[in-house]
């Protein structure tokens, strides 16, 4: 189960989570970062770095914020 970056990285994009990322799983989109489901870890590095709190383990990922698990899929399939 992967970590998920949700809307408050959309236009932020602050990248202290590419900068503590061991495996390098992150990566940078258009207006925001992604987590590559394959790569990661779940080491939790990400989402204890972040300062706009928009880093969840999947499972745990706000209601209003779902259809950023789906967005994040689609970013990893496009890049195929």
């Amino acid at each position: 189960m992967a970590f998920v970056i949700t809307s408050p990285c959309k236009d932020e994009k602050a990248a202290e989570c590419m900068d503590v990322c061991p495996v390098d799983c992150i990566e940078e989109g258009k207006d925001m970062f992604y987590i590559d489901p394959a790569i990661c870890i779940d080491c939790g590095a990400c989402e204890a770095v972040c300062p706009v709190e928009a880093i969840y383990i999947e499972d745990e990922v706000p209601e209003e914020e779902t259809p950023y698990i789906e967005i994040n899929r689609k970013f990893f399939e496009e890049q195929q």
